[in-house]
């Protein structure tokens, strides 16, 4: 893990220009917002996730996450089918502020496609220059 700047990158993930990372498990994939995501939006007090079962696709909007300064649509890093809603999220969404790389996760998928959507996104390296420039841009 480095900080950046207050904001942390972790090691291992794979970063989205939408501010969502994505940790690879055993074929699956789990998903949600970074640090950078959830302290830009502040206190998230709803959560708006799609079911079980539900398809999301690489780019398209899956959900929402709601603070009290904005509501802001979550983009899906990979396609695929979902295999879990983190349901704590869903009753406490405040978890995502708390912890959005451990407690805060938002779904697990089965990937349809990871090998070449793993491409478009930026692994560990590329975030942290990444996230330098967003606070440079600050």
């Amino acid at each position: 893990m480095v900080k950046v700047d207050d904001f942390e990158v972790v090691e291992g993930l794979y970063y989205s220009k939408e501010y969502e990372w994505v940790r690879v498990e055993d074929g699956k994939v789990r998903i949600g917002i970074t640090e950078y995501a959830q302290k830009q939006l502040r206190e998230i007090v709803f959560a708006e996730l799609p079911s079980v079962g539900d398809e999301v696709k690489q780019n398209d909007a899956y959900g929402a996450m709601e603070s009290v300064k904005a509501v802001s649509d979550l983009i899906a890093p990979l396609s695929g089918k979902i295999e879990e809603v983190n349901q704590e999220v869903l009753d406490k969404p405040e978890l995502v502020n708390e912890d959005p790389y451990k407690k805060g996760w938002l779904l697990v998928i089965s990937p349809t496609n990871l090998n070449t959507e793993l491409k478009k996104l930026m692994d560990f390296d590329k975030a942290v220059e990444w996230h330098k420039e967003l606070v440079k841009e600050g």
